[in-house]
C-alpha cells in the first residue's frame, strides 16, 4: 500500500475516533496537511474501500474504518503516545498507597478505566500455589454506555459477557508479554465482536503471572490505550517484584 494511502487511512481513523462522524475527503484535505486535493483523496479513498479498509455507512460522502482498517492502523501506523512525566507520576501516586496486592489490583482497574474511558480488567496473579487465577477486578463498565458508540443491540450481549467473568479470564489467560490488540471480528467470543481488547501480561522477571487490559468499542484511541495498559502493567509488575 502506498504511503499516501496509509496516511489517508491514518487521517480517517484519527478523525473518526475524535469526532464519531464519517470522514470526508474535504475534511482530510483541510485538517491533515497532506498536500493533495480532495479529488485525489477521494480517488485514494475509493481504493481503500475496495481493499476493505473503510466503508461508507450511509449515503453521506464520509467513510469510517472497518475492523481490517483498524488492524492495518494498529500494525503499521499507530504511534504509541508516550505518557508524560505528570501522567506517570499520577499513576504512581495513585497506586503507591496500596497496602496489599488486592487493593493494588482494584486500584489498577479503576485507574485504567479512568485513563482510557474504557472497561478495564485485571486478573489476579498466580503466585506459588495460590489458586487465584479465577479472580479478577473490573472497572468502568458504564463507559460502554457513555462512549457515544452506536453499539445498539450489541450492548446487552457485551455486558452479559462482562458478567460472565470466565469469558474474560479465558481471554486474559491468552495474553502476551507485550501489548496485544484484538479488534472486532478477531475476538473469539461472539458477544464481544463489536469491541476491541488491548491486553498485556504483568509479573516477575521470571515470567508473567497475571494480565490486564481494556475493552471498548472498536472506535477507540488505540495508541493511548496501548500506552496506558503497558504503563500500568509495568508498575504492577514492579510492585509484585519488590514485594516478592
Amino acid at each position: 500500500m502506498s504511503s499516501r494511502r496509509l496516511e489517508i487511512l491514518r487521517a480517517i481513523v484519527d478523525e473518526y475516533v475524535a469526532t464519531q462522524e464519517p470522514v470526508g475527503s474535504k475534511s482530510i484535505a483541510e485538517r491533515h496537511g497532506l498536500g493533495i486535493s480532495p479529488a485525489t483523496i477521494r480517488n485514494e479513498m475509493a481504493v481503500l474501500e475496495d481493499e476493505g479498509l473503510i466503508i461508507q455507512p450511509h449515503t453521506s460522502a464520509g467513510r469510517i474504518p472497518t475492523d481490517l482498517g483498524y488492524r492495518v492502523f494498529v500494525d503499521k501506523l499507530a504511534t504509541v503516545k508516550p505518557l508524560s512525566g505528570a501522567e506517570r507520576r499520577a499513576i504512581e501516586t495513585f497506586l503507591e498507597g496500596s497496602n496489599d496486592l488486592e487493593e493494588l489490583l482494584k486500584k489498577s482497574a479503576k485507574l485504567l478505566a479512568d485513563i482510557t474511558k474504557q472497561v478495564a480488567v485485571v486478573s489476579y496473579p498466580v503466585i506459588g500455589e495460590q489458586p487465584s487465577r479465577d479472580k479478577m477486578a473490573i472497572s468502568g463498565t458504564a463507559h460502554l454506555a457513555r462512549s457515544g458508540e452506536n453499539l445498539g443491540l450489541t450492548l446487552s450481549p457485551i455486558l452479559e459477557a462482562l458478567e460472565e467473568q470466565v469469558v474474560l479470564l479465558s481471554l486474559l489467560n491468552e495474553v502476551h508479554p507485550t501489548v496485544h490488540v484484538r479488534i472486532g471480528s478477531e475476538q473469539t467470543e461472539a458477544n464481544l465482536q463489536a469491541t476491541s481488547l488491548v491486553t498485556v501480561g504483568y509479573g516477575l522477571e521470571s515470567g508473567q503471572i497475571g494480565a490486564l487490559g481494556v475493552l471498548g468499542p472498536t472506535r477507540m484511541d488505540y495508541a493511548g490505550s496501548i500506552a496506558a495498559v503497558d504503563a500500568v502493567a509495568r508498575y504492577v509488575g514492579r510492585f509484585i517484584t519488590e514485594g516478592a
